[in-house]
């Protein structure tokens, strides 16, 4: 038995190996080991151009465009596209970040501003971009699987006529009649899962299909996901909220919202999921010794929710990474902070404010800034309506008056303290113009000044009270220090289809690498001196070890059924072997 390598392959643009290495003298058998179109595919004479004229280049165009060459540049440039959506302030995700940025960079804001850099996704680029590919994907796609489709129903073609031009070949002699080599050929073929059948005087063999519909199953896969991230891209809402440990709750409706965001067809009376929950309690626990001090050990949210207007009130927790999901919406555990209670009265003792204030962590700590803002129900010692405001600084563990500056030592609530400031006048609030909560505009308001004549300002410890001058009041650190925790509540439609395309995209991939396209001959025919001649050959798509490993292991099994035969030439002793 011997054993034969030969022939080399080359690579052509969307064109079989195969093809290359056989040309003419392999005929059918050399064929349709791929699934790219006959037009894409170079012959002898060099790429197939079209004629001049309109229809001659709109066919080339086409051509172009529904290549996997093109594609896979669209899909590049694509991902191109996305690095400024990340680099960039969005205008969809924080308008204030992109005038942030326009006012520190002056020069850049209009060259960015006119190629739609703060607004990548919606950009008439990008969605080019985006479009091109569905269709290049789609071109693609389509004449693929209906020549996938007709090889799957067809055979494998007829042996070669010279087994030689193969890649891989083996050839024998045996006294087994060839109608039983042909059979012995057929089922062992069939046992190793190739799809084979009797052509003429050899057995015909194909495998490795999986490999061009792993190939198609990537692309479709690409498809489903360009259509769930356009899905989700223009169904989307997305919207946070605060709220503070008691304090009333949220209803799933816009106006609940501190911040809110949605895509272009998205429906805020018919889209929003019914829902409601209350925080009930936040729960935080952290590190106290060792180098991952200070770093939360639990950092939960227990709410009550119900869905719809009459649903039965449920319990949950909420922590990071472990949403409520809610009939398609998810509400994430984003952010805590403290919110000090305080009391504030007028001169004559009664109260005209009692509430808990959040305030904004400026550390990891917990040290804490706001605003206290007192807008109605105040009067000062001669009757008259005015205003009240307090900048405020939180500590949840202070260090002590001459130990260093005013920040918090540890972010659970080991020694609170509180300092505040006062004024009073106009918080020009009754302007119309938007404030933010946790910021007071004092260019419309008075100091309260101490007996120095400087900013009446103090530190107070819970159950203390900083008294206003004059008889104007009082404001008073109460023992109730609640907690307040952000949410951020997301509908994302279409991510479960991403997921399955993503996951179907790996496993298309992977078999389009792995698994090999390959063919198969037996050929049994009588030699010149009666003895049957068996020749094997194997053909694969690209060149690799693993046919020829494979041809030879198929050669073994066939050759234990059809041994060789024995030689009838004599044999002629080596030079020296008398001696």
């Amino acid at each position: 038995m011997s054993t034969t390598e030969s022939g080399k392959t080359s690579t052509a643009s969307e064109a079989s190996d195969a093809d290359a290495v056989t040309g003419d003298e392999l005929g059918a058998a050399g064929s349709h080991l791929s699934t790219a179109p006959e037009e894409d595919r170079e012959d002898e004479r060099g790429p197939n151009l079209p004629r001049l004229g309109v229809i001659g280049w709109a066919r080339w165009f086409w051509r172009q465009l529904t290549s996997m060459r093109v594609a896979l540049i669209l899909l590049f440039l694509l991902s191109l596209g996305a690095i400024p959506g990340s680099l960039i302030p969005q205008s969809g995700v924080d308008e204030m970040k992109v005038q942030t940025f326009k006012d520190a960079h002056t020069t850049l804001a209009p060259v960015y501003d006119k190629l739609g850099l703060f607004h990548v996704y919606s950009s008439v680029w990008f969605s080019a971009i985006y479009i091109l590919l569905f269709i290049s994907l789609i071109g693609c796609i389509v004449p693929r699987t209906w020549q996938f489709v007709g090889q799957l129903r067809g055979r494998a073609p007829g042996a070669p006529k010279r087994f030689t031009h193969l890649p891989a070949s083996v050839t024998w002699r045996t006294d087994t009649e060839p109608e039983q080599v042909r059979a012995a050929a057929l089922a062992l073929l069939k046992k190793r899962r190739f799809r084979a059948h009797v052509a003429g005087d050899a057995v015909a063999s194909e495998k490795g299909y999986l490999r061009e519909a792993g190939n198609l199953i990537f692309h479709v896969a690409l498809i489903v996901l360009l259509i769930s991230f356009a899905w989700g891209q223009l169904f989307k809402s997305e919207g946070g909220k605060l709220m503070v440990e008691g304090d009333g709750g949220f209803s799933n409706a816009l106006p609940m919202y501190d911040d809110f965001k949605s895509g272009s067809l998205f429906d805020s009376d018919t889209d929003l999921t019914p829902f409601s929950f209350q925080l009930d309690k936040f729960v935080g626990t952290y590190e106290r010794t060792g180098p991952n001090k200070a770093t939360p050990r639990t950092y939960r949210a227990d709410v009550t929710y119900s869905v719809g207007a009459d649903g039965k009130a449920q319990k949950s927790a909420i922590e990071v990474n472990k949403p409520l999901e809610i009939d398609g919406t998810k509400v994430y555990l984003n952010g805590h902070g403290y919110a000090p209670t305080v009391t504030v009265r007028d001169g004559r003792g009664r109260i005209v404010s009692r509430q808990a204030v959040p305030l904004l962590p400026i550390d990891s700590n917990v040290t804490s800034t706001g605003a206290i803002k007192v807008m109605d129900g105040y009067r000062d010692k001669n009757g008259k309506k005015e205003q009240l405001g307090f900048n405020a600084f939180f500590v949840p563990t202070f260090a002590g008056s001459g130990k260093g500056n005013m920040f918090s030592q540890f972010p659970a609530l080991d020694y609170p303290v509180l300092a505040v400031s006062a004024y009073h006048g106009s918080l020009g609030v009754d302007s119309g113009i938007p404030q933010n909560v946790y910021q007071l505009d004092t260019s419309n308001m008075k100091k309260f000044t101490d007996s120095k004549g400087e900013l009446l300002k103090e530190r107070l410890r819970p159950g203390e009270t900083m008294k206003l001058p004059n008889g104007a009041g009082s404001i008073t650190f109460d023992k109730d220090i609640k907690q307040w925790a952000s949410f951020q509540i997301t509908h994302q439609p279409g991510t479960g289809w991403a997921l399955t395309g993503a996951l179907a995209a790996i496993a298309g991939l992977a078999a389009s690498l792995f698994i090999q396209r390959r063919r198969v001959w037996v050929r049994a025919a009588p030699g010149a001196d009666g003895v049957t001649v068996v020749e094997m050959g194997g053909l694969g798509r690209s060149e690799s070890s693993k046919v020829a490993e494979e041809l030879g292991d198929l050669a073994a099994h066939l050759h234990e059924q059809a041994p060789s035969a024995a030689d009838p030439r004599p044999a002629v002793p080596a030079e020296g072997a008398e001696k």
